[in-house]
């Protein structure tokens, strides 16, 4: 590009690549301009992260605070240390109802100990990889949908790499659900799934942002990768699909 490019890039961020990641193969493909982002992605998750560039950097508040949508697949019957894949996993066997009680409307949680929320000025998961002891803080989130799309049995094949807590005449048992979440800004789906019971997140995948929609999203630039066609929305644009 031969002028200085600003707005907003849709991206869709795949698995085990940070949120960091992303912008700055972004500032590299555009030869070093300002870039930010509006909300972060856990790194196993997938999905809408929406990139700011340039001027559209100082809108991040405003983008940060539109409404989300996920689609996530739980394990069910079994605790991680951190809501995810990347934990101490322990299969307990206990299975959540079925239909689980699904909560809607204001929800108090508390995020993950293994989360980006800062304690003391410092982020929680430097803290809990330290083995530090702390309580995170409570903070109250809206939760607009929250439904269970399927739910199956695992085949114990499947089970894999999920030690029982305790030894057991029988296969311990297993499910996975699908789960549809729309909520506010703010909110830890891997918080929602754990507070079903014993429950944690297998996949997520965020699929909306605002008006903005993950189907909308390129993937994002390969390193070393110059963009010459850029799929960038103006911020005029960006701003005006925004709720008034």
């Amino acid at each position: 590009m031969t002028e200085t490019p600003n707005g907003i890039l849709l991206i869709d961020k795949p698995a085990r690549v940070t949120s960091h990641d992303v912008v700055a193969l972004v500032k590299r493909a555009l030869g070093g301009v300002k870039v930010g982002h509006a909300g972060t992605l856990d790194p196993f998750a997938t999905g809408l992260l929406i990139v700011l560039v340039g001027r559209a950097t100082k809108a991040q508040r405003r983008l940060m605070e539109l409404p989300k949508r996920y689609e996530t697949v739980a394990r069910l019957g079994a605790r991680s240390s951190t809501g995810d894949t990347e934990g101490e996993i322990v299969r307990t066997g206990r299975l959540p109802p079925d239909p689980p009680r699904l909560p809607t409307g204001e929800v108090s949680q508390r995020p993950p100990r293994h989360s980006a929320v800062k304690i003391a000025g410092e982020r929680a998961y430097k803290r809990a990889r330290r083995g530090e002891q702390f309580e995170m803080p409570e903070r109250v989130v809206t939760v607009y949908r929250f439904e269970q799309l399927w739910r199956e049995r695992e085949e114990p094949r499947e089970h894999a790499g999920v030690p029982p807590a305790q030894p057991a005449g029988g296969e311990l048992p297993l499910e996975r659900a699908g789960y549809a979440i729309e909520c506010s800004a703010g909110t830890y789906v891997r918080s929602l799934i754990a507070d079903l019971g014993d429950a944690y997140c297998l996949e997520l995948r965020r699929t909306a942002i605002g008006p903005f929609d993950v189907g909308d999203a390129v993937p994002p630039p390969r390193r070393g990768e110059e963009w010459v066609d850029v799929p960038l929305i103006s911020l005029d644009q960006a701003l005006k699909a925004l709720p008034k």
